[in-house]
């Protein structure tokens, strides 16, 4: 099958600390170490066009983070991407703006990517109707729940008919009537040819809806497979460590935490990124 996206070694390094002024101020002469936190490591895949991929993994492990360097919202500190075609990240809000009506939200974020006016008329009462929000698409977002902002992204996103798809965590909220109709129009795109990443803490919808998943642990990439096969896994990692107590927990995730921050500070050369897009 055609490749759309190839991820080699990638790797996402934060700087931690920001208040450099400050802490200037308060210890002038005195060598500091910068507080570097490791948030991906060495993440390598080939995803084909059409495959549909879940991203699985406890809180912290980088599942938005790999998906906002995918959708070029972020940079990696190191690594390779070849990437084809566009893509459109649909999270909870969406980057919607707030104070702007559903209408003029559908107009703003079709003409960043490109589509005409006459286009954007044409599509509108698409959107609207997939959403079922005709009594408040004239309303500022502002007043939407958490659910209709996350209508508004869905029925916006599949009416730019992006090639690369990224849902993250964006059908975790809303009714399971629109849930379902979500998930047909998921399996069209699919059919069409549409690659589609879905981030979501419900093993449930990682196994209904992708071929694929991948299990990411506080950075790093511990499984990639056959999405029954990697929920398989992570089902049992979760079953144990919900066998542990609150601090248990608390500890073992500290440990994880300190783990990568001590991996970034043994990274002492930047490679550069090559990022290919076509």
């Amino acid at each position: 099958m055609e490749s759309i996206l190839k991820l080699e070694e990638v790797e996402k390094i934060f700087q931690l600390e920001r208040k450099k002024l400050n802490h200037l101020w308060r210890r002038p002469f005195q060598k500091r170490e910068a507080k570097l936190f490791q948030a991906l490591e060495d993440i390598s895949m080939t995803v084909s066009k059409g495959e549909c991929i879940g991203f699985v993994g406890l809180n912290g492990s980088g599942k938005s983070t790999l998906a906002n360097i995918i959708a070029g919202h972020l940079s990696p500190t190191t690594g390779v991407i070849e990437q084809k075609g566009t893509v459109s990240l649909l999270a909870i809000g969406s980057a919607l703006k707030p104070n702007l009506t559903g209408v003029e939200n559908i107009r703003l974020k079709m003409l960043i990517m490109d589509f005409k006016p006459l286009e954007i008329e044409e599509r509108m009462e698409q959107i609207i109707q997939f959403t079922e929000l005709q009594s408040f698409i004239n309303q500022p977002v502002k007043h939407y729940s958490s659910g209709m902002r996350a209508r508004l992204g869905f029925g916006i996103a599949i009416q730019t008919n992006p090639d690369i798809l990224i849902i993250d965590e964006a059908l975790s909220v809303g009714d399971s009537s629109f849930y379902q109709k979500c998930l047909d129009e998921i399996e069209r795109l699919k059919k069409d040819g549409t690659t589609i990443f879905f981030v979501s803490h419900s093993l449930k919808q990682i196994r209904e809806t992708c071929d694929k998943a991948i299990w990411l642990h506080f950075g790093k990439m511990r499984l990639f497979g056959d999405s029954d096969e990697v929920c398989l896994e992570y089902s049992k990692f979760v079953h144990h460590f919900m066998k542990k107590t609150p601090v248990e927990k608390q500890m073992y995730q500290k440990e994880q935490i300190a783990k990568q921050k001590r991996r970034s500070l043994k990274k002492t050369t930047i490679r550069r990124t090559k990022i290919t897009n076509s």
